[in-house]
Parts: C-alpha cells; structure tokens; sequence
C-alpha cells in the first residue's frame, strides 16, 4: 500500500476551508479568528495559511476588510481540487486522503461503460480517508491512451489534480448513479468493513472538456461514516 503525494499544505488548507463552509460549518458572513490564532489552531505557518486565504479568496469564498478581519462569502458552486468528490462525513465536510493499494494496466472490464478507445486501462485501487478515518473503498478505470504506464508514485491525493497537471486531461462533468451493493471480494485488510458486507455505492461516469469519456469509477463507503452530498444552486 502506498501513500500519494500530498498536495501542497496550503491547498489542503484551503480545501478544508472550502469543504467546511459548504457544509455550513463556518457560517455566510462569518468572521474568521485572527490569522496567527487560526494558523496556530490548524497547525500551520501564518505564510501558509495566507496562501490558503489568498486562494479561497480568488474563489469568491472570502472578504478581506482592511482592519475589520476576514469573513465567510458562501457560493453554491466551487472550483476546487475536491469539486467532485462528493462523499463528506456525517457532520459534513471532512478533508479526502488516499492511500493506493495497486495500479495496474489491463483489459477494460466488459461490464463498463465506454471510458475512451483504448483496449485497455489503467486500475487505480484507493482507500479514502475523511480527516483521516477510512471510509470508502474505490476503483477507478482511466482510459489506457492517457498514458502509457502510471504507477503508484506518479498519482497525488487528488486524481483529479494528477490529471489536470500530469495528463493534461480536465474532467469537466460526470454521472452519478447512488445505491447500495456488496463490497468487493478484494477488500483489503486494511479496511474495517469485509467483503460481502453491503454499504453505501457510487458508480461514475466522467467526461473531459470536449465531452468524451475519459474515466470509470466505482466507490463503496460506509454509511456509518461517510454520506454522499450534491449541492446545486446558482453562483
């Protein structure tokens, strides 16, 4: 099992940030604690955590009154390294992690929607963690003509980051279909929940920007830790 790259402190910091107001716990209109209180409090440098502010600032999540301090702007719609990553713990929000378990290059999986030409894929097995408690199991197909060998050491905690950067491919939409199934015979040990049990499942379409699949997924989550959240609404 392998850990992915982090990515960048501010940026789990300003993804966390994000996650929290649109779950709702930091409130429209909210003003933040002091910058060297709250860097203290998240366990960050001050410079760090400006970056962070800077970013969600540029997001139109943040403002920065001169001498007033900083204040909570809610927007329905985000785009953040986490836009598509729908699973949040119970009390909502939660920052992902990932650990990879394999990746391997095969023979796309007959039971699976088109994903791209190429005969093959690249499998990526992941354990998802919110704030650090494991709660889903996933399985993502992406089209072998992204590239020709991925290994464990090229992916970050955001596929979705490795894409953009790596390949060069955005993942512009996707299709979500939510329901319940058994998990794997492949559970891992390192997961709490066995195979056969049944949990929360999503199974995903993805489209890059010209609207071409581009990759397959499958996730299974326990509901004991874990919901899936979509919100919608005008920017």
């Amino acid at each position: 099992m392998v850990k992915t790259s982090a990515l960048p402190k501010y940026i789990q910091v300003s993804e966390m940030l994000i996650r929290e107001i649109a779950a709702g716990h930091l409130a429209d209109g909210a003003r933040l604690p002091p910058e060297r209180d709250m860097a203290e409090d998240l366990g960050v440098a001050v410079g760090t955590l400006r970056k962070a502010l800077a970013d969600i600032e540029a997001k139109g999540l943040l403002e920065r009154l001169q001498g007033s301090g900083n204040y909570v702007r809610h927007r329905p719609v985000v785009n953040s390294v986490y836009a598509f990553f729908r699973l949040e713990l119970l009390r909502g929000g939660g920052l992902p992690t990932a650990q990879v378990l394999s990746v391997d290059r095969l023979a796309k999986p007959a039971d699976a929607p088109d994903f791209g030409p190429d005969t093959q894929g690249h499998r990526i097995r992941r354990l998802r963690s919110l704030d650090g408690g494991l709660i889903a199991l996933e399985e993502i197909w992406l089209d072998g003509g992204q590239r020709n060998v991925i290994g464990p050491d090229d992916l970050s905690e955001s596929l979705y980051h490795f894409y953009r950067h790596q390949l060069g491919l955005v993942i512009a939409a996707v299709e979500d279909r939510i329901g319940v199934a058994a998990m794997p015979d492949w559970t891992p040990a390192a997961f709490h929940l066995r195979a056969g049990q049944t949990v929360g499942y999503v199974e995903r379409s993805s489209r890059n920007a010209a609207h071409e699949p581009a990759e397959f997924s499958r996730t299974w989550f326990d509901p004991a830790r874990a919901t899936y959240v979509s919100r919608m609404g005008k920017g």
